[in-house]
């Protein structure tokens, strides 16, 4: 592989990672969903994982972390509420990649 793709392939596989855990990939659903949603913002609270999943808050900060540390959400912090959003440049990536 030429040496100039490698950091987009190391990008790719590192999503594809966070994304084969079965809880990390319906938390990403449930903020793309969110994001056509008309009756929501563009982001998801972490409080909607805790409810919609059957995981503790611990574990569902751990997939969190996990999504933000392989680049396809990102989060932001209001007080004590954090809300989930796509980061829509890897979304294309991988779109790109999936066509």
């Amino acid at each position: 592989m030429p040496t100039r793709n490698r950091p987009h392939s190391e990008r790719l596989a590192r999503a594809f990672k966070a994304l084969s855990n079965p809880n990390r990939l319906r938390i990403y659903q449930q903020i793309k969903d969110a994001r056509v949603s008309p009756m929501k913002d563009s982001g998801c609270k972490l409080v909607d994982f805790i409810n919609s999943m059957k995981v503790g808050a611990p574990t569902i900060s751990h997939h969190i972390k996990e999504l933000v540390n392989a680049g396809l959400i990102r989060v932001e912090k209001d007080g004590k509420f954090v809300t989930c959003y796509l980061e829509e440049d890897m979304q294309q990536e991988l779109r790109a990649f999936l066509d």
